[in-house]
């Protein structure tokens, strides 16, 4: 029995033996990447940088900028501002920056020769444009402490000057004196800026309803509802209206138009898609606010996508792989953006291919390089302004770079770093430091 086990056992080795000198039948066809699986089929490869002329709209001068440029009718697409270094012209102090569990994230205003700021404490303050502090306007209830929330937003129209808090709530306030008209309760935070537009006042609370309210009396006119996401990045952004209908984005991604007037509701629409290998591609939360322009609105979330929409059907046109932390900012046949990999990349506006991406400063020198890395710089913008592309980093630095190719082409130092976009208003750049101060330059 055991000789008949050895033999075979043998006989099997020597079949094994036999098939190891056959040839190995390769099978025809492409071979793929086992890991691409891995990561969703997408292997993304960042395309050569190239040089492309641009036909930028005409330097224009603004005396205002009344609110989220979002809106074609409140966008100054290429302001007025000096041809050379830019130089600080004053700096004041508006209130309170940034803290541990505060940040001070809402944008300047500028309107009928003031300038109107909030800080992380719900401190609305109104400043010449020389810098004096005219009035200041609390937010805070008073049953409330000013910690216990963060973020808003400011308008301005008709005569009046609209903030939006993260107490839920939207105030009109008289743009002299800072004296309150009205109140309106909007049933959870109202932590990104409002929109005015012809008598209507649109704002987004909570992520997830819209609202349009009446700016005379502050009486609910509708509202429309989305769908809520706790994974979001805070402060909401800004509707967008045009002549006919206002644009909502919401926490889950979705973006909803509406008739502006009535609020009958007339698509619905996705920003999906995220980034492989990149954390912060799990937070599919809008932080590219939609902006209008022309039949198209681009959007950017924060998990890797930007996306161009018809206007009047919903219809995608395009989607690019590359998140956008601000808005847009259109300029000839190209979209310029601050994308979620702090890159300010240029896309052609036609089907968003990338032309050219420039590095912007990402982290803070870390202790233990080798193991973790410190804080992340925030870069706010980009915004247009005498024919260059200016961004404002938290690291400290006013950067402006060329359209064409994205050259760095100047830097400003800004005390404190910024913490919120930049504006221009007759002549003069205007941004928040996260010390709480509002700063100057020409």
């Amino acid at each position: 029995m055991r000789n008949l086990t050895i033999k075979a056992g043998l006989a099997g080795l020597t079949l094994l033996a036999a098939a190891c000198t056959e040839p190995e039948a390769i099978l025809p066809g492409e071979r793929l990447n086992i890991r691409a699986g891995l990561q969703g089929g997408e292997v993304e490869v960042d395309p050569e940088n190239t040089v492309r002329a641009v036909s930028l709209p005409g330097v224009r001068a603004n005396a205002n900028w009344p609110q989220s440029p979002v809106s074609p009718a409140f966008r100054t697409d290429n302001a007025a501002l000096s041809s050379g270094s830019l130089r600080p012209l004053w700096s004041v102090s508006i209130g309170q920056g940034d803290k541990r569990r505060v940040r001070l994230n809402t944008d300047p205003i500028a309107d009928g020769g003031r300038i109107y700021t909030m800080d992380s404490a719900h401190l609305v303050t109104a400043l010449s444009t020389s810098g004096q502090v005219l009035w200041t306007h609390d937010l805070t209830p008073l049953r409330d402490d000013n910690s216990q929330a963060q973020g808003g937003g400011l308008s301005s129209g008709g005569g009046r000057i609209y903030a939006a808090s993260g107490f839920g709530t939207v105030t009109a306030l008289d743009p002299a004196t800072g004296q309150e008209i009205w109140t309106q309760r909007v049933d959870n935070t109202a932590t990104g800026a409002p929109t005015f537009y012809d008598g209507v006042v649109y704002v987004t609370s909570g992520d997830s309803i819209g609202w349009a309210i009446e700016a005379d009396s502050g009486r609910v006119r509708w509202q429309i509802s989305g769908v809520g996401d706790v994974n979001n990045v805070a402060g909401a952004p800004a509707p967008a209206v045009n002549d006919t209908r206002v644009i909502f984005s919401f926490g889950d991604g979705t973006l909803q138009s509406a008739f502006r007037q009535g609020g009958l509701r007339l698509w619905n629409a996705d920003v999906a898609g995220t980034r492989p290998g990149f954390t912060i591609a799990k937070i599919d939360d809008i932080t590219g606010d939609p902006l209008i322009d022309g039949d198209t609105v681009y959007v950017g979330n924060y998990s890797g996508r930007v996306v161009a929409f018809d206007v009047g059907n919903g219809e995608r046109r395009w989607t690019a792989r590359d998140g956008a932390l601000n808005p847009v900012w259109p300029g000839g046949d190209s979209v310029y953006f601050v994308s979620d990999r702090n890159q300010l990349i240029r896309l052609d506006a036609t089907d968003g291919s990338r032309i050219w991406a420039v590095n912007l400063p990402g982290y803070e020198p870390s202790r233990k390089p080798q193991t973790r890395r410190d804080s992340f710089y925030a870069q706010h913008g980009p915004i247009l302004a005498n024919g260059r592309l200016i961004v404002a980093g938290s690291d400290g630095f006013l950067r402006a770079f060329d359209p064409t190719n994205g050259a760095l082409v100047g830097t400003t130092p800004i005390d404190g770093g910024a913490t919120t976009r930049p504006i221009v208003a007759g002549g003069v750049l205007y941004v928040v430091s996260s010390k709480g101060q509002l700063h100057a330059f020409r």
